[in-house]
């Protein structure tokens, strides 16, 4: 890692470690719908869709008004920090992961919300084309895509 990465970017790397252990492979940065984009989303062995935001401080969690509206985009949610954040500050009803820059622990697992089918289609299909392409930029960075 670069001195410019961020800390939520480190959790965000030891989260997406863990979820590959449990068979999940993961995209950073991934936009469900317009408006937002979470921090990690998990792509299951059985097809299921999990969002883990990474907050790494209180300032970070505090300012974050758009959590709920990632809750209708997956399977189940987390929260991922670090050992030092004050976990009482999150709310129970949601996922809490300890992480740092090279790993992570599921603490409370989120409670299922099962996505209806049609959306896991479209966001399982926008989660591989989104995975793809990133892959295609990183083998080729000059290449660039229509629209």
């Amino acid at each position: 890692m670069t001195d410019r990465t961020q800390p939520g970017q480190l959790l965000a790397r030891g989260v997406s470690r863990h979820l590959a252990s449990h068979g999940f492979v993961s995209v950073e940065e991934f936009v469900p719908a317009r408006g937002l984009r979470v921090d990690v989303m998990g792509l299951g062995p059985r097809g299921e869709l999990w969002v883990v935001e990474c907050k790494s401080c209180r300032a970070d969690f505090q300012s974050d008004s758009k959590w709920q509206g990632y809750l209708d985009w997956c399977d189940r949610y987390f929260w991922a920090v670090d050992a030092d954040f004050p976990t009482e500050l999150l709310p129970d009803e949601t996922g809490l992961i300890l992480a740092d820059a090279w790993d992570a622990e599921i603490i409370r697992m989120g409670p299922e919300a099962k996505l209806p089918a049609p959306r896991r289609k479209v966001l399982t299909q926008k989660f591989a084309v989104h995975a793809a392409r990133r892959l295609h930029a990183f083998r080729d960075p000059d290449f660039t895509f229509g629209v």
